[in-house]
């Protein structure tokens, strides 16, 4: 738990389970962290559905033990990342196959109304200025990342109205809402062609020749300069162990390519009451509009 802030800039980000929070805009929390702003991850679920997928980890005593691992991965992740952190309390849906239903009781098996109530409660007692999500597709079709895009965005409405969930707490309107552009096929395709240009090895082209028939990305309208903290970001993926092997995966690539030909963590600013970039431009803050009005307080 967390005592309400009283001023400052506040972050809210929110993810599905346990490692998300590392391995989408996990630089851009660090630098915020770094700079002041009072940054706290809300994750859904406990991940104890999840996979175990790192080799070194498929154990059956980590099989046994799953929740409590994770539960000790997302406390370390957060600390190298300089955040707070809250679990809302809810089942890993896991990642049922085509046709099978959902686990009863799960995340994603809830009506969102009422699997918005502990988000709202949370946005009002933190009252952020901005929050963070999945866009409609969740990044990936997993249910619980759908619903977390489900649930952020009504929380995000019902937060700013006096007449829904009264007992929450006192109305906070946050002030813009961003989706995640993490991973983007433009992402990996960059990242490939800059690789096989220098002569270094990539197994990013088998993916991107499997790529799914994605809906077309939404547009980018902020960039966020966070290089320098793309080792902190990689510690605390390393942090969840379970979840990340070292030097496979995203793990693989070498950094200072990526640092080279990609420095930014990538936004779609969804909503906004302070306005936004103008036609073609693109921010480079995520309080861009805000700042101002918050050191006239």
């Amino acid at each position: 738990m967390f005592t309400k802030h009283p001023g400052g800039l506040r972050l809210l980000t929110v993810h599905a389970h346990p490692d998300d929070e590392s391995s989408k805009g996990a630089a851009t929390l660090a630098r915020y962290a770094a700079e002041g702003v009072d940054v706290l991850v809300a994750t859904c679920t406990g991940g104890e559905r999840g996979s175990v997928l790192n080799p070194a980890m498929d154990r059956p005593e980590v099989w046994e033990d799953l929740a409590r691992i994770r539960r000790r991965e997302m406390e370390a992740a957060r600390e190298i990342l300089g955040v707070r952190q809250q679990f809302l309390g809810f089942i890993d849906s896991g990642m049922p196959g085509p046709g099978e239903p959902l686990p009863e009781g799960c995340f994603a098996a809830q009506p969102v109304e009422v699997a918005a109530a502990p988000l709202v409660a949370l946005i009002r007692k933190f009252r952020p200025h901005v929050v963070i999500t999945y866009d409609e597709t969740g990044g990936y079709p997993h249910p619980d990342h759908v619903m977390t895009h489900r649930v952020t965005v009504a929380a995000f409405e019902a937060a700013a109205d006096p007449d829904r969930h009264q007992e929450a707490g006192e109305p906070w309107q946050a002030a813009k809402l961003y989706y995640h552009l993490a991973l983007s096929r433009s992402w990996f395709q960059t990242m490939y062609d800059a690789m096989t240009a220098r002569g270094v090895p990539s197994a990013m082209g088998e993916l991107l020749a499997d790529w799914p028939d994605t809906p077309p990305a939404l547009a980018t309208t902020t960039r966020i300069a966070c290089s320098e903290y793309f080792a902190v970001r990689d510690a605390a993926m390393l942090a969840h162990a379970t979840q990340v092997e070292a030097g496979v995966a995203f793990m693989a690539h070498p950094r200072d390519i990526e640092r080279q030909v990609w420095p930014t963590e990538d936004y779609h600013l969804a909503r906004s009451f302070v306005g936004g970039p103008a036609p073609g431009a693109v921010e480079t803050d995520l309080f861009a509009g805000l700042r101002a009005a918050e050191g006239r307080k």
